[in-house]
């Protein structure tokens, strides 16, 4: 029975051009051991095959499940997914979107009335201390298994039984009309006729087309479509064709695995006009006598390093928008996004970026790509899986919230029942989480449903969601526990506990409980009317009685420090690296609502003071002054410089006598601290950056006067003693004082 199901929901993806899917379920040894007989009854050749999981139960290319990424890119007649050890969402999205026109994706699975009870690798990640693996729900699987049940071309073997459960076969099977003419090759290019001939569709030679413009200066092109749609092949036959007409292409993206498409591509125009190739598997750096195409990643090449003629971004909506904004700067600049995935939303690009976009000077070209090219349009395993891991949620349409303000909203708390019970509403949460944050993917949607620490809160206008919060549940911890992490150990969640005890050596910081927002969005037809702030403050009024702190660790950008100190949250670190993905140093702040909530966050905000000069003179010295301004102004509290008497007389004299900075620099560092945290606004904005540059970053005074844009060394230094004057006068002793009256 299994080879006959099997053969024939292969013959009808074949005949079809779609793809199939295939749901092994039973014992972890009867499953594993019927993939062979269905792989051998769909016909599909080993080296066409790759299994995803913990054994290799197939003569063929393995991956575990945590390379399941290496799948990005790349397409197989048959792609097994095992399911037994760790049911990952991630995972599951990758191996979707690897399957070709044609094939199965064949998942193997526990009984489906089990399914939902059974307790996995990828449930430990959800089960943060102090709660267990017990405690993780299963509804992220209940909600997976429906739509197994349902969705047409799904077919379903128990193993363990040999029995048919469904055939999967759509009955009777769409009709695919293979492409019956040529595809059109534009009447006038400027790129070599092969590029063109070198597309599938005609959506991949518009797109091509498009990027010519980026052979003069001033151009910007973005290219949307969803997965499998050739946006990145287009890239690389058009970044190719740029670099063999004497251009220097740079890629970039979040890893070199998200634009090894575009490489693909580049590396076989390169072979095709008879250019030798670095024989290796991913060359990074292709050459003409004139051009090349070279990849960095997307933190390296903020900077633009050996100025590039045009710069390609792909998979642009899994960077935040301050990387994007840097790649303004380039003469041409294409973006190419995901609409729908799992590794950003293209939505979600253009809201959050576009507007930086249109300012620009750049003049600027949109694309979609519509038709599919791995597989037929209406592929109904692509509409499964936009359905079962939400790849296509999205917020309210617009008209339906543009009315809503604070005093109109309702506070509402989104139990995992109520979003279960709604498709509507979890699409419109998870959409609106996936739209304003760009590292939102399908395992938030399992920890959102299923962790026992997460819930969500949000601010409904006549029914639908217009600012959503998801919040964790963190400290608490043992004195065990505490003690694991002080030594070094690891544990799951607790992200703000876990950095105060292990990096700032405070074991007792995670004893209070706290509460940590994850993800904060409001709609965007509806920002900036304090809809945010509303919702964060029905939050503390909520959770004061039950929690000694709320919490949150963030990117930090100036605005997005000024929004959370406005709300009540004081900075207590900035981390010492950057983050990989969005190239911004991390700002933890806390909100304490109780004693020890409030003996905790003073503790650290005094360490913070304490040690920020010194911090900001050697990991930091890079941050963007503005953070710097932003971070150091919302501690706002009173911080002594305790300085001696002869570092007053140096700071005095530096800034209206004879001194000199450079003889006693600590000093100048702790009274600029000292500034930032007070209340006052004496300086201007360019003061304040060059006390942030020169006395606490301890940058070289040509670079100071380079980024102030200061005609002379001389000037600013002479700026900067203008700049200390009147904080001597504002926090200096009377010794400070004596010695400013000698040179007035």
């Amino acid at each position: 029975m299994l080879e006959e199901v099997v053969a024939a929901l292969r013959s009808e993806a074949q005949a079809t051009n779609e793809r199939r899917l295939l749901v092994l379920t039973g014992s972890p040894a009867t499953t594993r051991g019927a993939v062979a007989d269905a792989i051998d009854a769909a016909d599909v050749p080993v080296a066409e095959s790759t299994v995803v999981g913990p054994e290799r139960i197939l003569p063929c290319e393995r991956l575990s499940v945590s390379q399941s990424s290496d799948l990005l890119g790349r397409t197989q007649a048959a792609i097994v997914l095992d399911l037994h050890g760790a049911c990952r969402p991630n995972a599951l999205g990758r191996a979707v979107g690897a399957v070709d026109g044609g094939g199965l994706l064949v998942l193997l699975a526990p009984p489906l009335d089990e399914w939902p009870r059974h307790r996995d690798e990828f449930d430990e990640t959800l089960a943060v201390p102090p709660a267990t693996i017990e405690d993780v729900a299963g509804n992220f699987r209940s909600r997976l298994v429906e739509t197994l049940r349902v969705h047409p071309g799904i077919a379903v073997v128990d193993a363990d039984e040999r029995t048919v459960v469904r055939d999967g076969l759509t009955n009777p099977a769409p009709r695919w009309r293979p492409d019956s003419g040529a595809i059109s090759r534009p009447a006038a290019t400027h790129f070599p006729e092969d590029v063109f001939d070198a597309c599938v569709t005609d959506d991949q030679v518009a797109a091509v087309q498009a990027f010519e413009r980026l052979r003069d200066d001033g151009h910007a092109l973005v290219v949307e479509a969803d997965r499998g749609r050739g946006k990145s092949s287009a890239a690389g036959l058009a970044a190719a064709a740029l670099a063999l007409d004497g251009r220097d292409v740079l890629v970039t993206a979040p890893q070199y695995r998200n634009a090894a498409e575009v490489f693909a591509r580049a590396r076989e125009r390169f072979e095709a006009e008879g250019i030798d190739v670095p024989d290796e598997a991913a060359p990074r750096d292709l050459r003409t006598d004139d051009g090349r195409v070279r990849f960095l990643r997307a933190t390296d090449a903020v900077t633009l390093p050996d100025d590039p003629d045009v710069v390609v971004v792909d998979e642009a909506a899994a960077l935040p928008v301050r990387v994007l904004e840097s790649f303004l700067a380039a003469p041409a600049v294409a973006f190419t996004t995901t609409i729908h995935g799992y590794e950003g939303a293209g939505r979600g690009f253009s809201v959050r970026f576009r507007d930086r976009l249109d300012e620009s000077d750049h003049e600027v070209t949109e694309i979609t790509l519509d038709e599919p090219i791995r597989y037929a349009g209406g592929d109904p395993v692509e509409v499964w899986a936009f359905r079962a891991l939400l790849l296509d949620a999205r917020p309210a349409v617009a008209q339906v919230v543009e009315s809503a303000t604070p005093d109109a909203v309702e506070y509402a708390d989104l139990t995992t029942a109520d979003l279960l019970a709604d498709e509507q509403l979890l699409g419109e949460v998870f959409g609106l989480l996936v739209l304003a944050h760009y590292r939102t993917e399908p395992d938030d949607l399992a920890r959102l449903l299923d962790a026992p620490n997460v819930t969500v809160r949000a601010l409904l206008f006549d029914g639908h969601v217009v600012s959503v919060a998801l919040l964790a549940r963190e400290g608490d911890l043992s004195a065990e526990t505490r003690a694991e992490m002080y030594d070094g150990g690891r544990i799951r969640g607790n992200m703000l506990p876990d950095v105060l005890t292990t990096q700032l050596r405070d074991e007792s910081a995670g004893s209070p409980v706290g509460l940590r927002v994850l993800r904060i969005a409001t709609h965007h037809a509806v920002r900036s009317r304090g809809l945010g702030s509303a919702l964060l403050g029905a939050v503390r009024e909520e959770f004061a009685d039950d929690v000694d702190w709320l919490g949150v660790g963030y990117g930090a950008t100036p605005s997005l420090v000024r929004f959370w100190a406005a709300n009540g949250y004081t900075p207590v670190h900035l981390s010492t690296t950057r983050n990989d993905t969005s190239g911004e140093y991390s700002a933890l702040m806390l909100d304490p609502t109780s004693d020890a909530g409030r003996a905790l966050c003073d503790r650290h905000t005094e360490q913070f003071l304490a040690r920020i000069g010194g911090v900001l003179a050697d990991p930091l010295s890079d941050a963007d002054p503005d953070v710097v301004r932003a971070t150091l102004s919302a501690v706002d509290r009173e911080y002594d410089p305790d300085l001696a008497e002869w570092e007053w007389r140096h700071v005095a004299s530096a800034a209206i006598g004879p001194g000199l900075f450079d003889m006693a620099p600590d000093a100048y560092r702790r009274l600029a601290v000292t500034y930032f945290a007070s209340d006052s606004s004496t300086l201007s904005e360019r003061q304040e950056r060059l006390l942030v540059l020169k006395t606490l970053q301890s940058r070289q005074w040509d670079d100071v006067a380079d980024a102030l844009e200061f005609h002379s060394t001389a000037q600013c230094m002479r700026a900067l003693g203008d700049a200390l004057e009147p904080l001597v006068d504002e926090f200096g002793t009377a010794v400070a004082h004596e010695e400013v009256d000698r040179y007035r």
